[in-house]
């Protein structure tokens, strides 16, 4: 059986973003760990953007829901 990796909150996966990055920049890693935390990076480049437009979403609905109501 297969485990699932828990979901990561935004905060959580950006702290995690800044950890690969300082480590590919800083750090002398071979080719196989860096690739790996590339694809991992990738991965949480994607939830951040995925979560960054939801936000968005929902701030959008409600400003327009806001204006609606403030122009009746």
């Amino acid at each position: 059986m297969t485990k699932k990796q828990p979901r990561l909150d935004f905060e959580r996966s950006l702290n995690r973003l800044e950890e690969i990055v300082t480590q590919i920049e800083n750090t002398s890693l071979d080719l196989d760990k860096a690739l790996a935390l590339f694809k991992e990076g990738d991965a949480l480049v994607k939830i951040c953007s995925s979560k960054l437009s939801e936000a968005k979403k929902k701030i959008e609905i409600i400003t327009s829901s806001g204006i609606k109501n403030f122009k009746e």
